[in-house]
């Protein structure tokens, strides 16, 4: 008997996607707002830098110093507090380190000298640092892989709603009374949030039963650190978190400066720009989910790419063409960070994730910072107001993109995925 020809296979299709439950929406909508808090309480120091410099009397060297003491702050707590991460309730360790997140920018709304506003910019960033870890890895916990894309796509917009919502909010504030408003008034917010937290959020203690957590803290953050998978996902982590954060330094300096933008139009090019983002962050951690986290994260550094070699070699435009090649490159960039946020947790085990995102959280904060450093080094103004050499920090981009993408395929297929 004959065998019989092989039949033709159906193409892929998309996963049925599991829905989620009242309280799962409840989750996801709280992890989305605390981190819309954090993120947008450290992108509030640059646009009101042009109030606060002249209020306090200070240098720009010296405001440069208040900014950058949150991010080296927040790196370094991160690395402190893994080894602990995992020995506590997420939910408690949340509530404590959020309230000490509040009461940080609670004194940044009332600090009236230089060294009042960097003590509470240091005490913000060693609170606020780890709030991100540890919302990712209650997110871990409680969704299984094929919600993930999701949960990320909604997390993820944070960074846009900020753009959207929370600095053009600030701005009216801070102009129609004192740039201390502002920070309060997040503190305000931020208390009501964590009382919605602290009386609807279950506790999470599964991870507490797993021998790992029971270890020393620096035997736990040791054996986080030494396995090759995990080494593999930081590396990647670090040269997403570069290529995402070269241009944006000098960006606003490049639409006004090389294509002829007009100073007032750059709220109109943000505007767009978060509103697209927020819409497009769900859709995308959907995508991720139905056709697989790897394959959207493939399609978006290969549209990521090609934009960003569009963008950096723009001549002069007109603002509608500029607002759509913008939109397009940051859809590209949140089909990067999504899945590949959605593929990382996966990596570490229950018992190693808060350490695991802790230590992932400082070095996005380093490789930010680095990153800025870097494009710093490689652009130089003309004395027109023209930047040079934005090209190259593109073509940089392009080459963390490539490897970035390489590490990335060989951590979808190395054994151990959890």
């Amino acid at each position: 008997m004959s065998a019989s020809p092989p039949q033709p296979q159906a193409p892929a299709k998309a996963a049925a996607l599991p829905p989620f439950t009242s309280y799962e929406r409840f989750i996801v909508g709280v992890l989305a707002f605390l981190q819309f808090a954090v993120i947008l309480d450290f992108m509030l120091m640059a646009p009101l830098g042009a109030m606060i410099m002249p209020a306090l009397s200070i240098e720009p060297s010296q405001f440069g110093l208040i900014v950058s003491a949150y991010a080296f702050s927040a790196g370094a707590s991160g690395l402190l507090m893994a080894g602990f991460a995992d020995r506590f309730d997420r939910k408690r360790l949340l509530l404590v380190f959020y309230t000490g997140f509040i009461l940080g920018t609670c004194w940044c709304g009332l600090a009236n000298s230089f060294e009042s506003l960097l003590a509470a910019r240091i005490v913000t960033g060693l609170f606020g640092g780890v709030i991100g870890s540890i919302v990712m890895a209650i997110s871990t916990d409680l969704f299984p892989p094929q919600m993930r894309g999701r949960v990320m796509g909604v997390i993820q917009t944070s960074f846009a709603a900020s753009q959207v919502l929370g600095i053009p909010i600030s701005l009216f504030l801070s102009s129609h009374w004192d740039w201390h408003v502002p920070f309060l008034a997040l503190a305000g917010l931020g208390v009501l949030a964590g009382l919605v937290v602290a009386a609807r959020m279950r506790p999470l203690t599964g991870h507490l039963a797993l021998a790992e957590s029971r270890s020393s803290p620096w035997a736990h953050l040791w054996a986080t650190v030494a396995q090759p998978r995990h080494l593999l996902a930081f590396a990647a982590t670090g040269l997403v978190t570069i290529g995402g954060f070269m241009l944006m330094p000098f960006s606003s300096a490049f639409i006004v400066g090389n294509l002829g933008i007009d100073l007032h139009s750059l709220p109109t090019v943000y505007f767009a720009t978060g509103l697209s983002a927020i819409v497009a962050g769900p859709l995308i951690g959907r995508a991720a989910d139905a056709f697989g986290k790897f394959r959207v994260f493939v399609v978006g550094t290969v549209l990521s790419m090609a934009m960003v070699l569009v963008y950096t070699h723009l001549p002069p435009v007109p603002l509608a063409l500029l607002i759509g090649v913008n939109v397009v490159l940051f859809v590209g960039i949140f089909s990067r960070m999504i899945p590949f946020q959605a593929m990382v947790a996966s990596v570490p085990s229950p018992a190693q994730r808060g350490a695991f995102n802790a230590i992932s959280a400082s070095l996005q904060q380093l490789a930010g910072g680095l990153a800025s450093v870097l494009a710093g080094h490689i652009v130089a103004q003309a004395p027109g107001g023209r930047l040079l050499h934005f090209d190259v920090v593109g073509y940089v981009v392009v080459g963390t993109a490539m490897v970035a993408a390489t590490l990335v395929w060989r951590l979808s297929r190395s054994p151990g995925r959890h």
